[in-house]
């Protein structure tokens, strides 16, 4: 009978220390929300409806810029800094070049020729500068390397590549991106800005998978899980056009500027709005 008791205290002792600690218990039951998201994170990517060269009867390329200071351009600036489970645009296709699945383009031209290692593309995102301070020992200037780490508060305009084309098989007119340039501003010695400079370009098609997967922060419903695939697919942004397809390989900003820059792209825009409308008679 001792035996037994004793045999029954054992094994409530070694229960006793088996068993997890409260703030474990605790800590496994907490549920930020009312839910777990599952739909976002497991989400696969839509393809593309098949498109053959002999379909399509026209095609022009277009490079559009995404101004992130207006407010309808704002899902893809914010949050400033990751929270929870919204990161920037910036923010997703730094993670993604660090992680191996977005590969960085040398921005020297936007025909993808020239991939960028990891560690050329950090070693971009750290940029050095040189500041004159005062040695308190002599007086005299000295200068001082500082590393300014480049943020998503530094973005200023996000660069599309992408090819206008119709299929006649479908009968539809379809834009499609092919790559896109996060872009910072550039200053001059004096700190004023003088306009954009980019920082790499990325493959599109490549990295649908990895914007497909990152929730964006959505104002009037936080249960739909809108993803950066939805906005740049569904063209759920504002943009100026800022070059098409020609010869001369120019730029509007090339050939003009102020307003009469905004003109000529708003040309070019209304041109691809009648080209498809007068396909059709009504």
């Amino acid at each position: 009978m001792n035996s037994i008791m004793k045999g029954l205290g054992i094994l409530m002792v070694i229960a006793l220390f088996a068993l997890p600690s409260g703030d474990a218990v605790a800590q496994a039951d907490v549920l930020d929300g009312v839910y777990i998201p599952e739909h976002a994170p497991t989400r696969k990517v839509i393809s593309y409806a098949p498109l053959r060269e002999a379909d399509v009867m026209w095609t022009q390329r277009i490079w559009r810029k995404i101004d992130l200071r207006e407010k309808i351009n704002h899902p893809l600036y914010y949050p400033d800094v990751p929270k929870s489970n919204f990161k920037s645009l910036f923010d997703v296709i730094k993670d993604g070049i660090i992680e191996g699945t977005i590969t960085a383009y040398d921005p020297i031209d936007d025909e993808f020729k020239y991939p960028m290692t990891k560690d050329e593309v950090l070693e971009k995102l750290s940029q050095a500068d040189t500041s004159m301070e005062e040695d308190f020992e002599t007086g005299e200037l000295v200068p001082i390397i500082i590393t300014n780490e480049v943020l998503a508060t530094d973005m200023r305009v996000y660069e599309l590549k992408e090819d206008w084309f119709f299929d006649r098989q479908r009968s539809v007119q379809e834009a499609r991106i092919i790559g896109i340039s996060p872009q910072v501003a550039k200053y001059d010695e004096s700190d004023n800005e003088i306009g954009k400079s980019p920082l790499f370009w990325i493959y599109y098609p490549q990295a649908r998978y990895v914007f497909a997967n990152q929730v964006v922060f959505n104002r009037q419903n936080d249960a739909e899980r809108r993803t950066y695939e939805d906005i740049l697919w569904k063209r759920m942004f504002n943009s100026y056009i800022s070059k098409e397809s020609n010869v001369y390989n120019r730029s509007i900003f090339d050939y003009t500027n102020g307003i009469a820059y905004q003109l000529e792209s708003e040309k070019i825009k209304n041109g691809l709005f009648l080209l498809e409308h007068d396909l059709w008679s009504f």
